[in-house]
């Protein structure tokens, strides 16, 4: 994995966590700056796939690991969607809790591909 891509995706996913957090505190509902946080990162998240199933045989420890890798880096792009579309039926304060652990989620599972990707460097 480019290791600046995933220092993007896990800003962009920290930034929509913080942001839903303050509209959850604030009882604000989904507006245009979160969906365009939420797209931002839902691109890089699909760069990311890309580069990685096109460098798939670079991930070192076997089969095992691919396959943790690719189950990681094909769920990952359908996290912040749904946590947004929750958000957009939902209209109370904790559809944005949904957001904020659909963020936390999509940044965890991003270090981990990352984790995965060094483990033979």
């Amino acid at each position: 994995m480019l290791l600046p891509l995933t220092v993007v995706v896990v800003a962009a996913a920290v930034l929509l966590m913080v942001l839903a957090g303050w509209y959850a505190a604030r009882s604000r509902l989904v507006d245009d700056l979160l969906l365009l946080v939420s797209a931002v990162l839902e691109l890089g998240l699909l760069v990311q796939l890309v580069v990685g199933l096109v460098h798939l045989g670079r991930v070192p420890g076997g089969a095992a690991e691919q396959a943790t890798f690719v189950a990681y880096a094909v769920t990952l792009p359908f996290v912040p969607p749904a946590a947004v579309f929750l958000a957009l039926k939902e209209k109370t304060r904790w559809a944005m809790v949904v957001v904020v652990v659909g963020a936390f989620a999509a940044a965890v599972m991003t270090a981990r591909l990352q984790q995965i990707w060094d483990l033979g460097g």
